[in-house]
């Protein structure tokens, strides 16, 4: 019974997160990796850990990639160039076999930047658009930094591209979350093939049907009614909660095998 409540807490913990990443575009792989953190498969290898919030992202950002460009939200003379220097940086990082120190410290950095990304964000006015595009060479550079660190660590890189693009003003925010759900879902597949050719392959088709079911829920759901569209605010603050906790917990866990 304790183990069924576990599960369903888990279920809805992931539709939740799937809801709140794909309004803004994103698939919630850092989310995810929160999440199972704080549950009994922290204690997974790396890989295992970082092929199912891939797969879970493969998910979510298609529903929300989908729902941006339907809506005139996406722009592929600024996508194109970070996507073709990602996806081969994406598979050497996924291919690579990360010892657990390694994955647990760039991993809290990882939910730290992303726990700092969601409490900065704020409501956007969807009015704008494009300003100007980035240089291709700079464009090339900085989406196989972030593909490296995306097969690396096991997010998308949405995370990551999206305050960049913003940053700089290569784009409105709407447009730039549709730009960010095609990179996660490009940068997720190369990920899980770069692992697949190390021989690191390890989903658990058990677990993560009733893991896709749950993110397929919620992500229908955030990729339809988008950011300005319901109040999150409290939502937010929990999955910021969430985050900085398994951050926490995965570093003191790093200080304590020092010991």
């Amino acid at each position: 019974m304790e183990e069924m409540l576990s599960t369903i807490i888990l279920l809805i913990a992931l539709s939740i997160i799937a809801a709140l990443y794909a309004s803004v575009g994103h698939g919630g792989a850092s989310g995810y990796l929160a999440v199972l953190s704080l549950t009994v498969y922290a204690s997974e290898d790396p890989a295992w850990l970082k092929q199912h919030a891939w797969s879970l992202n493969l998910l979510v950002a298609s529903l929300a990639f989908f729902a941006y460009k339907k809506s005139g939200y996406f722009n592929s003379k600024l996508a194109i160039p970070f996507i073709i220097s990602s996806v081969p940086a994406a598979m050497l990082g996924g291919y690579l076999k990360i010892d657990h120190g390694i994955y647990d410290t760039l991993l809290s950095l990882t939910l730290v930047f992303a726990a700092f990304k969601l409490i900065t964000l704020k409501r956007p006015d969807f009015e704008g658009v494009v300003i100007n595009l980035p240089p291709t060479h700079i464009a090339l550079v900085v989406g196989a930094i972030i593909g490296f660190l995306s097969g690396v660590v096991g997010v998308g890189g949405g995370i990551f591209l999206s305050p960049i693009i913003l940053l700089f003003g290569w784009s409105d925010v709407k447009t730039a979350a549709g730009v960010a759900a095609a990179f996660i879902w490009v940068n997720s597949a190369a990920g899980l093939a770069g692992s697949s050719l190390s021989g690191q392959l390890v989903l658990d088709g058990g677990v993560l049907l009733p893991f896709a079911i749950a993110v397929l829920i919620g992500g229908f759901v955030g990729s339809r009614f988008g950011a300005n569209r319901f109040s999150q605010e409290t939502v937010k603050r929990i999955l910021v909660s969430v985050l900085l906790l398994a951050a926490i917990k995965r570093v003191v866990e790093l200080i304590s095998s020092w010991f």
